[in-house]
């Protein structure tokens, strides 16, 4: 009796370990919604009240469902009063209801202003007519190049903030502007870093760093401020005046000047401090004579 129960538990065992080791069948993941309908070389636009033509987006394909459409190989045109905008993306969504766009992988933006910017995804709000992402941005404007991590401002690219980890580099003008601002008839370019966000606003021409400012400047030295304000005539491409407030330091050539406040005129070429200033000169000459005492 008892070697029978032993035959029928080792028989149970290996039963439910061939149940185990058996391949289990794989579920089928879940289909994917069919769009209402599908469209290829596609085209729509949107109008002004005026009637006039606002903007228009074409592209490959677009697969249209209940609340929003699926694209592909986006090229959309908004068209301004003073300057017309170019968005492009090899995929993109929008959304019926709020009209919002979504533009996904090798997304750049081009202005006829002059203005570039490259990222990997980018929202276009139509309604607020604003663009924004979280993303590393690339944006190119003269020869200003800034690069950042997240974005928010017009499509066109003239009032942008740029939220962390900025980088701006500033080339040299070019021949015929004749510039003698040492901030760009240098060749080496200035690169201004912080921590954000930079606010950028062409129309006022002023752009005003935030937070571990840093103005690298190979022939003029180093500047760091907790703030700084960049004043611009873009129309020339020059830097009239720089002011930096909180911390500042300035570096060169070994020698160290600290203010609460500093401004620089590019007009005079001068660099006047406020604010407690002081200067630390690192000089290599003895102020105490090795010369033995004479008798």
């Amino acid at each position: 009796m008892a070697k029978k129960i032993v035959l029928i538990l080792a028989f149970l065992f290996a039963f439910s370990f061939a149940l185990d080791a058996a391949p289990k069948k794989q579920e089928a993941a879940p289909r994917e919604a069919e769009p209402d309908q599908q469209m290829n070389d596609f085209s729509f636009q949107g109008l002004s009240q005026g009637g006039k033509k606002a903007w228009e987006v074409r592209g490959k394909s677009a697969d249209i469902f209940s609340d929003i459409v699926k694209l592909t190989s986006v090229n959309a045109d908004v068209y301004g009063e003073e300057e017309n905008i170019n968005l492009v993306g090899d995929k993109g969504t929008y959304d019926k209801s709020s009209g919002k766009i979504h533009l996904q992988d090798n997304v750049v933006v081009t202005t006829t202003g002059g203005g570039k910017l490259t990222t990997n995804y980018l929202d276009w709000d139509r309604e607020s007519k604003r663009v924004s992402t979280e993303d590393v941005v690339n944006i190119q404007r003269q020869n200003i190049k800034a690069v950042a991590k997240g974005l928010e401002g017009d499509p066109n690219l003239k009032k942008i903030s740029l939220k962390d980890d900025v980088t701006v580099e500033i080339q040299e003008a070019l021949e015929e502007t004749k510039s003698d601002d040492p901030l760009f008839s240098s060749k080496e370019p200035t690169i201004v870093t912080c921590d954000g966000p930079l606010e950028i606003d062409y129309e006022k021409e002023i752009a005003i760093f935030n937070n571990n400012v840093k103005v690298d400047q190979k022939e003029q030295g180093v500047m760091h401020a907790d703030k700084m304000e960049a004043y611009f005539d873009f129309k020339i491409k020059k830097i009239l005046r720089i002011k930096s407030l909180g911390n500042g330091q300035i570096v060169k050539d070994g020698n160290i000047s600290y203010s609460d406040e500093a401004l620089y005129s590019a007009a005079d070429k001068k660099m006047t401090l406020t604010g407690r200033p002081r200067l630390v000169i690192n000089s290599k000459d003895k102020l105490v004579s090795d010369a033995p005492a004479g008798n």
